[in-house]
């Protein structure tokens, strides 16, 4: 595992299964689940990276924030390891179960034009977040498929059950350490 600094106060930890030819890679799948605790607000994200020649997976705890930052953090994280370390990378295929996070691409025309402003003129909740995706969006061809949550094992992987599980032991740890 490696620890690497994200946004001011945060860290994640990368668990690299080795990647051959990265160089060569062009399109991956990212699933993504993010979670927090609204007693304590200790959240966690997971992005769990998917190539033809391996697997990264990426997750981050965050002190002090919501549910829906942590969805959004665990999409933008994963972009952006993609971008960084994939050179080549053209395309992502985003798996989440935050219906606020696969709809966001469809509303960035209607959010951008209204200034990331609420019909009630206050600044859309999470508004950094969303810029940032929708800056990341701009670099890369990103397709968002929503899947349904807390999903039972069946006969096929399903990576978005493997983020779920890992997500909620993050968040269990973290609140074990902090007495919650």
């Amino acid at each position: 595992m490696i620890a690497a600094p994200l946004r001011e106060g945060e860290m994640t930890m990368v668990d690299e299964i080795p990647l051959t030819f990265a160089a060569m890679i062009n399109s991956a799948d990212i699933y993504t689940d993010g979670s927090c605790d609204t007693q304590s607000g200790q959240g966690a994200w997971v992005a769990i990276i998917l190539t033809d020649t391996g697997k990264v997976v990426l997750s981050g705890r965050i002190p002090g924030t919501t549910h829906n930052r942590m969805e959004l953090s665990a999409v933008i994280e994963g972009i952006t390891y993609a971008l960084n370390n994939f050179e080549g990378i053209q395309c992502l295929h985003i798996y989440s179960d935050s219906q606020y996070v696969t709809g966001l691409m469809e509303r960035q025309n209607k959010l951008s034009k209204a200034n990331f402003i609420t019909s009630k003129g206050t600044i859309i909740r999470n508004a950094e977040l969303v810029k940032e995706l929708y800056i990341l969006g701009a670099q890369i061809q990103l397709t968002f498929t929503k899947v349904k949550a807390h999903q039972k094992r069946g006969t096929d992987t399903n990576y978005n059950i493997d983020a779920d599980k890992l997500v909620r032991k993050i968040m269990r740890e973290e609140l074990c350490k902090r007495g919650f």
